[in-house]
């Protein structure tokens, strides 16, 4: 099995219902046609039928995990539509991200779940430049399906994708010593300690000036972290 669902209708779910804008969200979603698209529900459909126990490779299990969590991201916030964001689905007691997101084989999965069980023991920190959890400075929502057969290189390249966006991955102030990077990279940063830490694994995807600076100075400098811009990316 190389993948567990139907990708060449995520594929074009993702061609007719995103696209690519010059601004901090990167990708813009388009939730009241996704709602209305009887594809997206036979798409589901498909990742409902899908047994994760026949997920026998690492890169099998990584890309369907990572397209789980995106289209159920998606799907919560167009079930809800209009919302300003996908924290408002939830509460302070029992926030969206504990919510049921979506079916797989019988089996009720919450976005949490997901991405703390699933994704995340996995051991590859670069998941956290390719789930997205539909907001603005989340990364920006890859406009093609993950797939066993291409994950890594889909992984480096959302990685570098997100990290060479100054407004909400990563940028340096060189002339303040100060390396200013996305909360996500606070939040996780124990996921990137095997592979050297935050700055060691970013540095790989960067240009060769950005890298050499980094690779010179980034033990000394100072980290800042951008603020969160939750609001969603329809």
């Amino acid at each position: 099995m190389a993948d567990c669902f139907d990708v060449a209708l995520y594929g074009k779910a993702l061609t007719d219902h995103t696209r690519a804008v010059p601004e901090v969200v990167g990708t813009r979603v388009d939730y009241p046609g996704l709602r209305e698209d009887l594809e997206w529900r036979n798409l589901l459909r498909s990742v409902r039928a899908c047994d994760p126990s026949k997920l026998t490779t690492r890169e099998q299990q990584l890309a369907f995990w990572t397209n789980a969590y995106n289209i159920f991201a998606i799907d919560l916030v167009a079930k809800h539509w209009r919302v300003d964001s996908i924290k408002d689905i939830g509460s302070l007691l029992f926030p969206v991200w504990d919510k049921t997101a979506g079916q797989i084989f019988g089996e009720t999965y919450t976005l949490d779940q997901i991405e703390h069980e699933k994704l995340r023991p996995l051991g590859d920190p670069r998941i956290h430049a390719a789930i997205v959890c539909a907001s603005i400075s989340c990364p920006s929502l890859a406009r093609e399906p993950y797939t066993a057969a291409a994950i890594d290189a889909q992984l480096d390249a959302a990685f570098a994708r997100f990290v060479a966006n100054p407004d909400k991955g990563f940028r340096l102030d060189r002339a303040a010593n100060t390396v200013v990077l996305s909360s996500i990279f606070k939040w996780f940063a124990e996921d990137f300690e095997k592979q050297g830490g935050v700055l060691t694994v970013i540095a790989r995807h960067l240009g060769d000036s950005d890298r050499a600076w980094l690779q010179a100075n980034g033990a000394g400098a100072l980290l800042e972290y951008m603020d969160y811009d939750w609001r969603v990316n329809g």
